[in-house]
């Protein structure tokens, strides 16, 4: 999905409630767009960590507009489903996929100013 606001009328149809009993969670999930605007966002939150780390933000459960307690793994985990063919991957699925550059792994012992993009 290309936007929070489907997903959070998607969550609102299987759930029962409003979307914007769920546009917080959606809109956390989605928060990383800010930083990398493509696909690629995903590898942020979009795992099985994500899951566990928006129940400790949002709590365990939400009350949606008809009183009704929604476990926001739930939640969590039909976006991810939503957006990763159905699976939600672990962070190893996302960084196991990265291609190791040699700047990536090399220790830096020279003073501060000396390192790459250090002003």
């Amino acid at each position: 999905m290309t936007h929070p606001l489907f997903h959070a009328q998607s969550s609102a149809r299987r759930f029962g409630g409003k979307p914007g009993d769920y546009q917080a969670i959606h809109d956390w999930l989605d928060a990383t767009k800010e930083i990398f605007c493509d696909f690629r966002h995903r590898a942020l939150r979009h795992h099985s960590q994500g899951v566990f780390e928006a129940e400790r933000l949002f709590g365990h459960a939400i009350r949606n507009s008809e009183g009704r307690l929604v476990p926001t793994r739930y939640i969590a985990e039909q976006h991810i489903k939503e957006d990763c063919g159905g699976i939600v991957p672990s962070v190893s699925d996302w960084l196991s996929r990265i291609r190791p550059e040699a700047w990536m792994s090399r220790g830096y012992t020279g003073p501060v100013g000396d390192r790459p993009h250090d002003p």
